[in-house]
């Protein structure tokens, strides 16, 4: 971790284009030292901060998260050879010794964090310093503390103890850092998030893409639900019921398009992409199509003009069993989840779902523009509806969980007392949020990974067929598979040969 911090730290980072977009283009012969001037340096500089998000979004998220759930899966090529990397994530198989993991996405997962944190720290560090417009610094300010904040939560969630970071790297003895037990990790980005709130503006007077004191409120809701601090997470989440956030018409509505419907009303925060050669788009749809998928049947989903044949290993595919989890008349089931026929899969049955509601149609292949939104409207109603039922007021809760319910065409719910309702709130969000990586950290927090996973895994194994394996001798799950079933991933290896502490 040492060599690739300090690496991070000394990297100039100047940066310029459309701050609306949050566009970074380096440019050379600039230090921390000679950069941070202006107001436009450090808008500039908090662009930078932004740019993992879309790394991490649309190539390590949902992996570590949603595939790492019994949501999804991956759908089985054995003339493809190994895909270990991800199918030890979907098979609870991850290797570990001595604490540690050469799996590279959690490896990724680590480095493009920590990426954010130092990009964060060098402003949090200077901005003070710095004299220019108060509200443009307030702003900047809130947004690097928001950002900061995130990274740890992810890590948090994924790691649990961390070397926590808060001051940039001056030099190499610097790099390593103990690790931050758990709580420590927590009060930190609590202490930011607070801090961030007041310095943030409202969605409306934001530059779309950016975040919002409503992102902000519901960040630091999540945090505080994940410590159960329920009337903590009441309190700051109630604000944000007034500040014009409002479900959309209906549930397909909830998602961006590839260039259109960006940072709707429901909106909270998304990572924005943009189709096109800027560096800017993401290609997270294709990652998660079946395969092999011909041309022909890829063109009608994607809507381009150049679609091609995509051959390997289909990841991320919906399971039989949140397909199952959504009851009758549910209209979020058609809206989430589509069927393509794969004339070219070695399985009986060619027909496999595919995620449908992020997958818009767009003009090139492999590179499109849709927005991911990290949190929206309707889980701010769900996180009210969770947070009112654990401080016992069950009725106030379940007005909040009808309305998510009424808009997907549900009757209201028929839960009644306080664990009625804990149950019905945590399947509401497992079908409003399906595929939105949410899964894993729910099972996580509510500590029932071994009544949930265990089963799952136990009749992947017994019905390989079921879970897209095709009827050939020997393609059956790994002798491995579910025998790593644990709340945290392992430290990377590559991270833990350059520090002493883990």
């Amino acid at each position: 971790m040492k060599k690739y911090i300090l690496a991070i730290l000394v990297t100039a980072f100047a940066l310029s284009g459309c701050e609306d977009f949050l566009t970074v283009v380096p440019e050379t012969q600039l230090s921390s030292a000679t950069f941070f001037k202006n107001q436009t340096d450090f808008e500039q500089a908090v662009n930078a901060a932004y740019v993992p998000l879309r790394t991490i979004i649309n190539d390590r998220a949902w992996l570590l998260s949603e595939m790492h759930s019994d949501n999804t899966y991956y759908a089985r090529n054995i003339l493809f050879g190994a895909t270990d990397n991800q199918e030890d994530l979907a098979d609870f198989s991850v290797p570990e010794s001595n604490g540690t993991t050469a799996n590279t996405h959690v490896l990724n997962q680590w480095r493009q964090d920590y990426l954010i944190i130092a990009r964060t720290n060098q402003i949090l560090a200077l901005i003070d310093d710095v004299d220019f417009d108060a509200a443009a610094k307030a702003n900047v300010k809130g947004q690097a503390l928001f950002l900061r904040a995130y990274a740890y939560f992810e890590l948090a969630r994924y790691f649990g103890s961390v070397p926590l970071h808060l001051v940039p790297v001056a030099v190499r003895e610097e790099a390593a850092l103990p690790l931050a037990n758990e709580a420590e990790v927590y009060n930190q980005i609590i202490a930011d998030l607070q801090a961030a709130v007041p310095l943030l503006p409202k969605k409306e007077q934001q530059t779309p893409g950016r975040v919002t004191e409503g992102a902000a409120r519901t960040l630091l809701a999540n945090v505080y639900i994940n410590q159960k601090k329920w009337s903590e997470a009441e309190q700051i989440l109630a604000p944000v019921l007034t500040q014009g956030y409002q479900l959309m018409p209906n549930y397909e509505m909830a998602f961006p398009g590839n260039s259109s419907n960006k940072n709707n009303a429901e909106s909270v925060f998304e990572v924005q992409f943009l189709e096109g050669a800027a560096g800017l788009q993401g290609n997270f749809i294709y990652q998660f199509m079946p395969r092999p998928i011909s041309a022909a049947e890829l063109q009608p989903i994607m809507g381009t003009s150049n679609p091609q044949n995509i051959d390997g290993e289909g990841n991320n595919i919906p399971t039989p069993d949140i397909i199952a989890a959504y009851e009758p008349g549910d209209l979020r089931k058609d809206a989430s989840i589509g069927n393509v026929f794969l004339a070219g899969s070695f399985r009986d049955d060619k027909n496999y779902p595919y995620i449908k509601k992020h997958a818009k149609l767009h003009s090139q292949h492999n590179n499109h523009g849709t927005n991911w939104v990290v949190y929206r409207y309707a889980e701010v109603l769900l996180f009210m509806a969770e947070v009112l039922n654990e401080q016992g007021k069950t009725g106030e809760a379940i007005g909040y969980l009808n309305q998510v319910r009424q808009r997907a065409g549900l009757e209201n719910t028929t839960a009644a007392g306080q664990v009625d309702l804990r149950e019905a709130i945590f399947k509401e969000r497992r079908v409003e949020l399906a595929f939105e990586n949410k899964r894993w950290f729910d099972i996580q927090r509510t500590d029932r990974i071994q009544e949930i996973i265990v089963p799952y895994g136990q009749r992947i194994i017994a019905n390989p067929l079921d879970y897209y394996y095709p009827p050939i001798a020997g393609a059956v799950p790994r002798s491995n598979a579910f025998t790593n079933i644990k709340k945290f991933y392992a430290y990377p290896a590559a991270e833990s040969d350059l520090s002493p502490y883990f």
